[in-house]
């Protein structure tokens, strides 16, 4: 598998011309390449490929006056914008026909000089580490880097950023294989929300820190500084560099949070389970700031890519499945509360219930139900099963309260189960409609005719 790993790098005042004549140099080739192909779509031609797109903004745009400053910096990040730029067109082809998830991808756009955030990628042509510990990039020199821990391995390439705060940091990408911990017996149910951070089925509480909101006093007067300096001057740029820095410490305090708190998580459990959430919806509430601070999508990148490192399962349950109007312990369904009911009691059990622990332990049973007992399974020959399955009929979800049918018993993790042989509405024989409730007599109306050997095939 693929990994990142990132470092600080601190270059020099003529290493930092170097960078940024090199980032200028790899925005135009992407520009003059975007252009190229707009240019052949409005003629009716077909899309330059990418080698044709190569001779014709980087090996011919260097003989032209024009373009002549292209030779003063390294080939392999001029190339590298270019394969940005399919995969870009890529992305979007794959995004119209339906072959990409998630939300719609659009064209590509020009890059514009004044974004903030820049990034050049190298391969093993044109960067080497140096014996001393310095990292030589090809026309640009050797950059001093901060190790704060060893490369596992060879980097196939590295990627050197600059954002918005004025850090230089590289990002090495090395071929590792899976760190496989030790399997364990513990599964959890975690249940997100903005009062507390997590819920787990364990009964665990995680706070929500809350960073942008602690924040918030310095960043209204950074922000208020910036606004009263003068268009252009040095004096905002100065300011600006200071809402920059306001910004990413906040970033870089939630993500070595959640990076703590992710960890945790899978090194304590075998398999986790979420609720699927519409975050994007919800980000455009009247919650928005507090959705946005939470940074649930990234708690659940997190988790889904420490936990295909270390062999542990992650599982997403449905985001209609009623998690907070269904009692964990009996199954009924007592309806829809809203947020401010923060705990309640089954009228079918009389169990008392914390609303977040109650929906914790729904998501574990619903996605252990999932997990478990879905349909499709490995079945094949040699097919790997992760664990026997647990003694539930498949599907199962604590529906007794929506469909009329009797409390079941309680069975593999506190999911309702019938037990073998048992029945609670038997069908009629003869027409297959359901009998009455009790089971004893057939359904009302009047009597059905009795079938044929060859009925129903």
């Amino acid at each position: 598998m693929h990994l990142r790993y990132s470092y600080r790098v601190y270059p020099t005042v003529g290493q930092c011309a170097a960078l940024a004549r090199t980032f200028g140099c790899a925005r135009v080739v992407y520009n003059d390449a975007l252009a190229a192909r707009k240019e052949a779509r409005k003629n009716g031609q077909p899309y330059p490929k990418s080698t044709d797109l190569q001779k014709l903004v980087i090996t011919a745009a260097k003989k032209t006056p024009e373009r002549a400053w292209l030779a003063s910096v390294g080939v392999d990040p001029l190339i590298q914008s270019l394969r940005d730029l399919d995969t870009a067109y890529r992305n979007f082809f794959d995004s119209v026909t339906g072959n990409r998830a998630g939300r719609p991808v659009g064209l590509p756009r020009f890059k514009s000089r004044k974004h903030k955030r820049q990034s050049l990628r190298f391969t093993r042509n044109g960067f080497r580490i140096r014996g001393n510990g310095k990292l030589h990039l090809a026309k640009i020199g050797d950059l001093r880097v901060r190790w704060s821990r060893a490369l596992p391995t060879v980097p196939s390439s590295v990627t050197l950023i600059l954002d918005p705060s004025g850090r230089y940091h590289v990002s090495f990408v090395v071929d590792v294989e899976p760190d496989r911990l030790p399997e364990l017996d513990t599964e959890v149910g975690i249940d997100l929300g903005l009062t507390t951070y997590a819920v787990l089925s364990d009964g665990t509480v995680i706070d929500n820190p809350r960073f942008l909101r602690k924040a918030e006093k310095r960043l209204r007067a950074a922000q208020r500084q910036l606004s009263r300096k003068a268009t252009g001057s040095k004096n905002r740029a100065k300011a600006r560099l200071k809402v920059a820095k306001a910004h990413i410490r906040v970033a870089d305090t939630r993500a070595d949070w959640m990076h703590r708190q992710t960890t945790r998580i899978i090194r304590e459990n075998q398999a986790v389970y979420l609720e699927d959430l519409n975050v994007y919806g919800l980000a455009r509430s009247r919650l928005a700031k507090s959705v946005h601070d939470a940074g649930w999508s990234t708690f659940r990148r997190l988790l889904e890519e420490k936990a295909a490192r270390y062999g542990r399962h992650v599982g997403v349950v449905g985001r209609f499945e009623p998690t907070s109007q269904v009692c964990s312990a009996c199954g009924a369904l007592d309806g829809s509360k809203p947020l401010s009911v923060r705990s309640w009691t089954c009228e079918a059990c009389g169990v008392l219930h914390d609303r977040d622990l109650n929906a914790a332990r729904n998501i574990l049973a619903a996605g252990q139900a999932d997990r478990l007992n879905a349909c499709g399974g490995p079945v094949g020959p040699g097919a790997a099963i992760p664990r026997r399955a647990r003694p539930v009929e498949t599907g199962t979800h604590r529906n007794a309260g929506r469909t009329g049918l009797a409390p079941r018993t309680a069975g593999a993790a506190g999911i309702p189960a019938l037990r073998r042989g048992e029945d609670v509405n038997p069908a009629c024989p003869s027409c297959r409609r359901p009998r009455s409730a009790a089971g004893s007599s057939p359904h009302p109306g009047p009597p059905c005719p009795p079938r044929s050997s060859s009925a129903g095939r």
